[in-house]
Formats: structure tokens, C-alpha cells, sequence
């Protein structure tokens, strides 16, 4: 049952990573990233389960808090083009 829970997982993660590819616009390829990302978190924890060993969900929450630091920075540099903008003045 898991087996197949982790093969299904794999296959929206190749499909997150082929959206990313094509994607038709940056943000659309951002959330296609951002998807990925949390499938990675899904994965993470079902072989920690599959496995036995209960630290990988620790690892597994770890990943998803660097998976939403990094998008939100990704759209804060592309938004602004500068990280340490603070954010008030608008876009160009």
C-alpha cells in the first residue's frame, strides 16, 4: 500500500518537474517548483514510515520550511529584484 502511495507521489513529482519545464510563465513555474517540493516532503515521509525510522519525518518538516522560505524568497527576487528590498516602493 505504501509502496504504491510512493510510486504515485513520484509520478506527480514528474509531472510538478515537467510543468516547471513548460510552463508558460514564471509564476506558473514557481508553483510547479513549490509542488514538487511538497511532493518531496510526501515522499520523505512515507519512506520514513515504509522504513520504520521516525526521523525522517523531522527531515521531512525541515525540507518544508526551507521549501516555503525559498519560494517565498524566489517570488520576493523576482517581484523586486533585490532581496533586501523591504517592500514598499512598487515593481518596475
Amino acid at each position: 500500500m505504501f509502496t504504491a502511495a510512493a510510486v504515485a507521489v513520484l509520478v506527480s513529482m514528474a509531472l510538478a518537474l515537467l510543468r516547471a519545464l513548460l510552463g508558460p510563465s514564471l509564476y506558473d513555474r514557481i508553483l510547479a517548483i513549490n509542488g514538487f517540493g511538497t511532493a518531496t516532503v510526501l515522499l520523505i515521509a512515507v519512506l520514513g514510515f515504509v522504513t520504520g525510522r521516525p526521523d525522517f519525518l523531522d527531515i521531512a518538516l525541515l525540507y518544508a520550511l526551507i521549501n516555503f522560505i525559498g519560494t517565498l524568497a524566489v517570488l520576493k527576487f523576482f517581484r523586486y529584484g533585490d532581496l533586501g528590498a523591504d517592500g514598499d516602493e512598487e515593481a518596475p
